[in-house]
């Protein structure tokens, strides 16, 4: 059964699915289910509209996420893309529990939190338990895993 779904509105991934093994061009299939269509906003106009949502500032955000300041900002002009490692330090920085960093990750267009993942799994024990950043920090380190933000 076809389902018809209004611009703008987000749609579900098995239609889309079916859309996509039935186009005959892949680049009007782009072309025609761009990331408004699937539901995904700008990340920096989502990141912003976080902080008017939660009464936050940037800068706050990017102090507690423990990015560089002038690299921080940008993300949120837009003018920088981040790093998986970069969303979830935001995600921290805004306090944000496991399903809402799942949401941040999708936006971004970055993968999932998986838990068969060891790193993964550390960092959804802490979204789900509220820990700080210096928290998750500390227990990744303790585990020999990378820390966030680390060179790999």
């Amino acid at each position: 059964m076809r389902q018809n779904v209004a611009p703008g509105i987000k749609i579900p991934t098995d239609l889309l699915l079916e859309r996509l093994f039935n186009t005959s061009s892949i680049s009007r299939f782009i072309k025609h289910y761009n990331a408004e269509s699937t539901g995904f906003a700008d990340f920096h106009r989502y990141i912003n509209h976080l902080c008017a949502v939660r009464n936050l500032s940037p800068s706050k955000v990017v102090k507690k996420a423990d990015i560089e300041r002038k690299y921080g900002l940008q993300l949120f002009q837009g003018t920088r893309k981040p790093s998986r490692d970069k969303v979830i330090q935001l995600a921290f920085g805004f306090g944000l529990g496991y399903e809402e960093t799942q949401e941040l990750l999708t936006v971004a267009r970055k993968s999932a939190l998986y838990p068969k993942i060891e790193r993964d799994a550390v960092i959804i024990f802490a979204l789900k338990r509220k820990h700080s950043l210096h928290t998750v920090q500390s227990m990744l380190y303790e585990l020999s895993l990378p820390i966030l933000g680390e060179e790999r």
